[in-house]
């Protein structure tokens, strides 16, 4: 008997990654106008991001439907098996509820876990529970370290435009207008299972200055535990100068910096060029 781990695409983990971890990763539904692809699977977060440049239309991601959880805890419970679902957080998907359907026909093989994460703090999460199964844990005491410890999980990001958070509704006009022309970076972490501002920097320099100060406030990071960077767009040259400008805290500290592109459920509302860091604090 063995334990499977199932996630979705809201965590940024690739197919790749998913198969050298030897976990499930479900991908979210994303729609461009009348074309729909599956996340990860068909499209890749690169052409996301050409294809959201390129319209003005803001694209639409879709929740994991019970039926596709319920195969897929069907296919993972043969011979005895059991399973841990980790999901995004309830507050912006459904999908928690999706899965906790598809469950009810497995109370003894699965377990149903909200993150009240997305993006690369949500892919630390299930890393750590990846770590924890690998140690052989049992599915009871993996579920209740990862909520254990999911209480020093934080997420921080500056976003390089307003734009298309007022394309998805988030920010009126004028307010992104005199941000951009200002120059105004949002840095916003999730709270409560959403997505929250808590500073705005004028500049990307004042932005990593932020990002910074606030990894210090928290006590800095716990470097026992997983750490990622995430970038959204083509290129990742704005968290290399992050990563740079913040070299005091990880030099010397850790033997490798964890570096994913942000796929399209939040890359929808930051746009290109946000940078993100996610991490365990003590």
């Amino acid at each position: 008997m063995a334990i499977r781990i199932i996630a979705d695409s809201a965590s940024d983990i690739s197919q790749d990654k998913a198969k050298e971890w030897g976990i499930t990763v479900l991908p979210l539904t994303v729609r461009f106008g009348d074309e729909e692809y599956l996340s990860g699977v068909n499209l890749s977060n690169h052409e996301f991001y050409e294809k959201l440049i390129e319209t003005d239309e803001i694209p639409k991601t879709s929740q994991i439907t019970p039926y596709t959880y319920e195969q897929a805890f069907e296919e993972a419970t043969e011979n005895g098996n059991e399973v841990i679902c980790f999901t995004l957080s309830s507050k912006v998907s459904g999908c928690f509820q999706s899965a906790t359907i598809a469950a009810s026909d497995y109370e003894d093989q699965v377990s149903v876990v909200d993150t009240t994460q997305f993006c690369i703090s949500y892919y630390i999460l299930v890393e750590y529970a990846v770590l924890l199964r690998d140690q052989g844990l049992s599915r009871e005491e993996i579920v209740s370290q990862v909520l254990e410890k999911s209480q020093k999980v934080k997420v921080l990001a500056v976003f390089d435009t307003l734009e298309y958070l007022k394309l998805g509704g988030r920010l009126s006009g004028a307010a992104a207008l005199a941000g951009n022309i200002l120059s105004i970076k949002p840095v916003v972490t999730i709270e409560d299972g959403e997505v929250k501002v808590i500073g705005k920097a004028r500049g990307s320099k004042n932005g990593n200055n932020m990002l910074i100060q606030i990894t210090k406030d928290l006590g800095g990071v716990d470097f026992s535990m997983p750490l990622c960077f995430g970038y959204s767009g083509l290129s990742d040259e704005m968290l290399q100068k992050y990563i740079s400008d913040g070299a005091a805290l990880y030099e010397g500290k850790t033997d490798k910096l964890n570096i994913v592109s942000v796929g399209p459920t939040i890359g929808t509302y930051t746009g290109p060029g946000a940078i993100a860091v996610a991490f365990f604090h003590p």
